[in-house]
């Protein structure tokens, strides 16, 4: 692709932005950008296929940089490219405002497919877009889907556990689409990587089902070559190791920790740059001819675009409706799982009920839990798993591997065409919280499904029951936490899941019996609702303690105590409605918050004179209904509670 000559300039333009944007800023890492500036130019000159123009094509191919600390390798990729990230940008690399933050961050008109810098997000979410690729090249036919994924990694990435589950998925269900290249330069923050990491990795990778090539990641020739080969592997995922020298070309900084996470330095710029050939100044200076070098590149992937725009058109019209389906989603109403008021089911089960209208409303709709179908009650379709064998199948077994089960669902959420989930333990949310909370941050609508939410999942112990979960997940931005107080209020809180487009959902559900009472299903899509109405004190609850606060009111009534109980299944759409709404819902009379789970944050929800029924402390084992008397979650200690509260007040 293009005259040598003019490959090696866009190497060296790379790399002069790289330590120009980083020396301006006075904080970054050039050492990275210098490194994989042969590789990039390799792919991005020769091989990818994406479309300046229409940044969001669906069918383009995906690039991570999963070592985000190297982002302007990136943002001048991008900006040489023709994406819509100008050179003004590039200066003001990590300053507020700017579309150049220290690491990279979501933005598909842009060209930024998701958010990295959490060293070993990227590799496990580029495992799940390269999933997604291969359901719906299944469903749809190679005709309109039919793309790579490629990935840049880090010695940080390889170290990091998720990596190391995500891998050992790809390499499981033969994800031959994924192309990922190490950047092995031997170099950490701390100095040599040998302090830290000495395995061998081709053999780790060839364990899980890899395919494995070893390149000079400065040898353009040797890195085409290998690429190639890697496009010809159908059956498995390649990792090409490319040794590499961090800040390659620094007379003084090549190969040193120091080049890694600070600026160069103004007088070894101006050496480097000479020893290259570079104009030292000005600064950011790119040659036309750099710019005719990309745009000659991009054509590749216009003339791609075009090809697949052509056979959507002519595509038949079943593939053409499935489509638009998976593309073009619309408003989800779900009818429930028929369970009728009074019987006592879990939420659980309760929530399995809609799996199979759920999936025939959502095309889309795909998921698997971490080797707990049978106790989650997540299963799409009995009989079929998603395999190398049967890549068309909904229901995906990620195995004992939440850390890379959420980068999987975050993957496919990102990718586009497909609405995911994983479903776990509440507890064992914990092992997610990464992926979650970058779920969170690139606003993406993944959905997360924790069952066995507090101490009366019972025997298992207090390793097993959730206490701080609910708190902690509410005091993360952006994200919607719905603990369905029972069968009735499950339709609708799935209908927020699948609806929402601008960020993730967790549904949290009890592994116990529940009572089935009536609902308002507007009420619930409100985040909160009245069930009983009282003039004296209103009880608020969420999940399992909603039917148990029903029957404490009705203790509290036979001593003429009037209780309104509110449903509060989602904190965040409650607190989203009109001050109107949540007065009208939570009324004057004093407030006491029952919720089995700690009471942090409660506050803002009682007010001065109200307080919290919670569990501050690690639950036990033993059968529910005795941590239930001990922890005095039964409706006789609740309504004694509130009694004595309004004692204290009056008093």
């Amino acid at each position: 692709m293009g005259e040598p000559s003019n490959e090696q300039l866009a190497v060296d333009t790379i790399k002069a932005l790289a330590m120009d944007a980083v020396q301006q800023a006075n904080a970054g890492h050039p050492g990275m950008p210098m490194g994989m500036a042969d590789i990039a130019v390799t792919l991005w000159g020769r091989f990818i296929e994406v479309d300046p123009e229409a940044p969001t094509w669906p069918d383009r191919d995906r690039f991570v940089l999963s070592n985000g600390h190297g982002s302007m390798l990136l943002y001048a990729l991008l900006h040489l490219s023709g994406f819509p990230l100008s050179l003004d940008e590039l200066r003001n690399f990590r300053q507020w405002g700017s579309h150049t933050a220290g690491h990279p961050e979501i933005d598909h008109d842009l060209g930024i497919e998701m958010t990295t810098g959490p060293l070993g997000q990227g590799f496990g979410t580029a495992v799940g877009m390269a999933i997604a690729e291969s359901h719906l090249r299944a469903r749809l036919g190679e005709d309109i889907i039919d793309h790579f994924t490629y990935a840049f990694v880090s010695d940080g990435d390889l170290m990091e556990g998720v990596s190391s589950e995500a891998a050992s998925l790809a390499g499981h269900f033969g994800l031959g689409r994924l192309i990922y290249f190490y950047d092995d330069n031997d170099i950490s923050i701390d100095g040599s990587t040998d302090i830290t990491f000495s395995e061998h990795v081709g053999t780790r990778f060839e364990a899980v089902g890899w395919h494995g090539l070893e390149v000079d990641g400065h040898d353009r020739v040797a890195i085409a070559e290998a690429i190639e080969e890697a496009r010809s592997e159908s059956n498995r995922p390649s990792l090409i190791i490319c040794h590499t020298h961090i800040a390659k070309g620094a007379p003084n900084l090549q190969d040193t920790a120091e080049s890694h996470g600070q600026p160069l330095g103004e007088e070894e710029v101006r050496l480097t740059k000479e020893a290259m050939g570079f104009p030292v100044e000005p600064t950011f200076h790119v040659d036309d001819s750099v710019y005719a070098f990309f745009a000659q590149a991009m054509e590749r992937g216009r003339k791609a675009h075009r090809g697949w725009r052509e056979r959507l058109e002519r595509a038949d019209e079943e593939t053409a409706r499935l489509y638009r389906a998976l593309f073009e989603p619309q408003e989800v109403r779900l009818e429930g799982p028929g369970v009728e008021v009074g019987e006592k089911i879990a939420t659980r089960a309760s929530g399995g009920k809609l799996f199979a209208e759920i999936a025939h409303q959502v095309p889309g709709f795909i998921g698997g839990s971490a080797d707990l179908a049978g106790s989650t009650k997540t299963v799409i379709e009995k009989g079929r798993l998603f395999s190398a064998d049967d890549p068309s199948a909904r229901d995906i077994p990620f195995g004992v591997r939440e850390h890379a089960m959420g980068t999987l669902v975050n993957g496919m959420a990102i990718h586009g065409g497909l609405r995911p989930y994983g479903a776990t333990f509440f507890v064992f949310s914990d092992y997610m919280r990464p992926a979650v909370r970058l779920s969170a941050l690139m606003e993406i609508p993944s959905i997360w499904v924790w069952t066995h939410d507090s101490v009366f999942l019972g025997e298992d112990g207090p390793t097993h029951q959730p206490i701080e979960h609910l708190a902690s997940l509410r005091a993360m931005p952006n994200i919607w936490v719905i603990r369905p107080g029972h069968a009735n209020e499950i339709a609708p809180a799935w209908e927020m899941a699948l609806n929402r487009q601008d960020g993730p959902v967790a549904i949290v559900l009890t592994r116990q019996g529940v009572r089935t009472l009536e609902a308002n299903p507007d009420g619930v899509r409100q985040g909160g609702y009245i069930v009983a109405d009282g003039s004296d004190v209103t009880i608020i609850a969420t999940g399992s303690e909603l039917s148990l606060s029903v029957d404490a009111a009705g203790i509290l009534a036979e001593e003429g105590i009037s209780a309104r109980v509110v449903s509060l299944p989602c904190w965040e759409v409650f607190s989203a409605q009109s001050d109107e709404y949540r007065a009208g819902v939570l009324g004057s009379a004093p407030r006491v918050s029952v919720e089995a789970a700690a009471t942090f944050g409660w506050k803002e929800m009682v007010g001065d004179r109200g307080v919290s029924i919670g569990i501050d402390q690690f639950g036990a084992s033993a059968p529910a209904g005795v941590i239930a008397d001990h922890l005095g979650f039964t409706p006789n200690a609740i309504a004694d509670k509130v009694r004595r509260h309004l004692e204290e007040l009056d008093g």
